[in-house]
C-alpha cells in the first residue's frame, strides 16, 4: 500500500511564527547607493537590526537623487534604506572610528562597497574585523573585484557598458541602450543577500564568519544566461535584436491596431493556437514555420504574416483572445499598470510605510513568517544617540548583543 504524503505535509505543515528568521542579528551597514543598501534593507525585511553608518557631511549620495522627493528626503534613497536605524560617523574623528570598531565587534554582518582596501586605513578590512570579531560575516561589494580591477569605480550604468548588457539591450542598428532601471546593482544586491545567508548558515555549523565578496561586473555576467551561454558555444557575441528572442520565435513584440502586444510562444503547440486564433493554419504546418528553428530562420516572412492579422483588432482585444486560448501575450503597458496588476492579482506588491508614500514590498512570500513591519528611511544621524548609548553601554556578551539596541 503507498505512502500518502500529504499525510506528512499535514502533519508539519507550519504556523505563523512571531518573528522573522533573522531577528537578532546585528548588520553593520557601511554602504551606499544601491547594491549595499538594497541588500541590507533585505536583511531588515527579514528581522535583522541594521545600523546605518554615513559619513556627516551628507550621508548616502542618493538622499540627494531627485526629484521625486519625499518627507525624509529623495524617493531613490527611500526605495532600498527603510527599516534601518542611521548613525553619523566621521571615520577621521577618532572617538567615531572607535564607535565604528565597537559596533563591528557587536555586528554578525557588515556589508560595505568602498573601493577594495578603502577601510584598510581605519582598520576596518576584513581581515582585522576577522581578528576582532571572529564570526562576523563581512560582505565586500565592488564594481570589478579586488584584484587587478580594484582601482575601478563601480557604477552600474558603466559596467552595463563594459560588460556587454548595453550591446545586446536596443534595436538592430540603434545605439545601444542601458536598461530602464539599475539592474546591475539589484542583482549584486541580491547576490550579496545570498552569500551573506550560505556564510551564516556556514557559521551555525563552524561557529566562524567569512568574507563574501560580490562584484557589480561579475553579478552581471552570472545573470546574461542564455546569452553567455551562446557566446562562449560559438565564440561569437549575441547582437541588438530589440524585442526579438535570439533562440524563440514568435517571442517578440507584434504591431496590433494601436499599439504593441507581447506574444511568447516557447513551444509548436502554443505557436499552433496562435495560428487557430488568427486564422492561420496553414501557416502553422507551413514547412518554413512548423518548427522553432525554421520560424527563427524566417522570422521576418512570419512577423509579416501575423502582423497582418493583429491589425484587425486592439492589443487589449488580442490578449483577452489569446490567453483564453493559452497562448502567451500582454499589452505593453506602463509601471503603474503593472503595480495595479499585482494588486488585482492578490500578490500584495506594497507595504505601508509610516508617513511616507507606499513601498514596494519584499517580494517573497513565506508560509511560516512575515516579513519585519517596516519603519521609514532614517533621516541623516536620527538614531545617533540611541545607538551611541549601545555602543557605550558594557555588555557582558562580547559579541552579537543589541539588548539596548
Amino acid at each position: 500500500m503507498g505512502h500518502d504524503v500529504s499525510d506528512d505535509v499535514t502533519a508539519v505543515a507550519p504556523t505563523v511564527l512571531r518573528d522573522p528568521p533573522l531577528t537578532g542579528l546585528v548588520v553593520a551597514d557601511f554602504s551606499r547607493v544601491l547594491a549595499g543598501p538594497l541588500a541590507t534593507m533585505t536583511l531588515a525585511d527579514l528581522g535583522a537590526t541594521v545600523v546605518k553608518v554615513e559619513h556627516p557631511d551628507g550621508g548616502d549620495d542618493t538622499r540627494r537623487w531627485g526629484p521625486p522627493w519625499t518627507r525624509n528626503g529623495s524617493s531613490y534613497f527611500g526605495s532600498a534604506n527603510r527599516s534601518k536605524q542611521s548613525i553619523a560617523l566621521d571615520l577621521r574623528v577618532p572617538a567615531d572610528l572607535a564607535m565604528a570598531h565597537e559596533l563591528v565587534r557587536r555586528a554578525d554582518v557588515l556589508v560595505e562597497n568602498f573601493r577594495s582596501g578603502g577601510l584598510d586605513k581605519y582598520g576596518l578590512d576584513p581581515v582585522a574585523n576577522r581578528v576582532v570579531n571572529p564570526r562576523l560575516i563581512h560582505c565586500s561589494i565592488t564594481g570589478f573585484g579586488s584584484g587587478a580591477g580594484a582601482h575601478l569605480p563601480g557604477y552600474d550604468f558603466v559596467v552595463q557598458a563594459l560588460g556587454g548588457l548595453m550591446s545586446i539591450t536596443g534595436e538592430p542598428g540603434g545605439d545601444p541602450q542601458k536598461v530602464g532601471v539599475a539592474l546591475v546593482d539589484v542583482l549584486t544586491g541580491k547576490d550579496a543577500v545570498i552569500g551573506i545567508l550560505a556564510a551564516l548558515h556556514q557559521r551555525r555549523l563552524t561557529g566562524l564568519g567569512q568574507h563574501v565578496e560580490v562584484s557589480l561586473l561579475q553579478s552581471l555576467i552570472g545573470s546574461l544566461a542564455n546569452q553567455a551561454s551562446s557566446y562562449l558555444a560559438t565564440g561569437t557575441s549575441p547582437h541588438r535584436l530589440g524585442n526579438r528572442h535570439p533562440s524563440i520565435a514568435p517571442y517578440e513584440t507584434l504591431r496590433c491596431a494601436d499599439g504593441l502586444l507581447a506574444v511568447a510562444c516557447g513551444n509548436d503547440r502554443q505557436f499552433q493556437r496562435l495560428c487557430e486564433v488568427l486564422g492561420l493554419p496553414r501557416v502553422a504546418g507551413d514547412d518554413r514555420f512548423s518548427t522553432n528553428g525554421a520560424r527563427v530562420g524566417h522570422r521576418d516572412e512570419l512577423v509579416a504574416l501575423l502582423e497582418d492579422r493583429l491589425a484587425a483588432r486592439t492589443a487589449a482585444e488580442w490578449q483577452t483572445v489569446l490567453t483564453v486560448a493559452d497562448v502567451p501575450a500582454g499589452e505593453v503597458k506602463d509601471i503603474a499598470h503593472g503595480i495595479d496588476l499585482a494588486v488585482s492579482l492578490g500578490l500584495d506588491p506594497l507595504v505601508d510605510v509610516d508617513g511616507e508614500p507606499p513601498q514596494v514590498a519584499h517580494p517573497i512570500h513565506y508560509s511560516a513568517f512575515e516579513p519585519a513591519h517596516p519603519t521609514p528611511p532614517p533621516t541623516l544621524g536620527q538614531h545617533d544617540d540611541d545607538v551611541r548609548r549601545w555602543l557605550t553601554t558594557p555588555t557582558s556578551d562580547a559579541v552579537n548583543n543589541q539588548e539596548h539596541l
